[in-house]
């Protein structure tokens, strides 16, 4: 069952969306085509992002098109997290604690950490290299910015997103800034890991 308080932070996120009219904006995502993504490609959108997506489509570069788009293209923006994560793996020694010892080599390393990334929240991609997680009856989380192994919180839920990215940035407290933090199973220690990096 979609969450109502889910369906209206994202329906206010799409509505302040077209009222900054800086994006093109055509029709949303009819309930078939929502379902129809989500079985193609094996995710379920995130409440919130469900009902962005339905209240209008933004269109233009960086807006993954999910109703005309090029399967293969949308396959890998939402496979990119991942691919992102082994590269780090592989090329700057990134190794998650949970996952145990790291193996010495590093083919075994990229090996173990695609077997441990099977099971982590699947994120759908927003706009450009922005993303939330997946998961139906979920909504509110952050959105994220990956670029490479780099990760940060962009926008504490979608409607601070579309502040952030495309309207008048908002002020963040401390609390909210840790609310992101505390909310993305697994992402959300790339985030601490990118900070150390950093």
């Amino acid at each position: 069952m979609v969450n109502t308080v889910g369906v209206r932070l994202g329906s206010k996120a799409a509505r302040l969306l077209a009222r900054l009219g800086r994006i093109e904006i055509r029709p949303g995502l009819t309930e078939q085509e929502l379902a129809g993504v989500e079985a193609r490609f094996g995710f379920a959108f995130a409440d919130d992002h469900r009902a962005f997506l339905a209240v209008g489509l933004p269109t233009g570069n960086g807006w993954p098109d999910w109703r005309y788009g090029n399967a293969s293209l949308l396959r890998s923006w939402l496979d990119k997290p991942v691919e992102d994560v082994l590269l780090a793996v592989a090329e700057a020694d990134f190794w998650h604690p949970g996952w145990g010892a790291r193996p010495t080599r590093r083919s075994d390393a990229v090996a173990g950490a695609r077997s441990h990334l099977t099971s982590v929240p699947q994120l759908v991609p927003v706009y450009s290299h922005r993303y939330v997680p997946a998961g139906r009856e979920t909504f509110a989380h952050p959105v994220l910015s990956i670029h490479g192994a780099d990760i940060i919180p962009y926008g504490y839920d979608l409607i601070d997103y579309v502040h952030q990215e495309f309207g008048s940035p908002q002020d963040r407290t401390e609390a909210e800034r840790q609310v992101v933090d505390a909310t993305v199973a697994f992402w959300a220690d790339l985030l601490s890991w990118s900070n150390q990096e950093g």
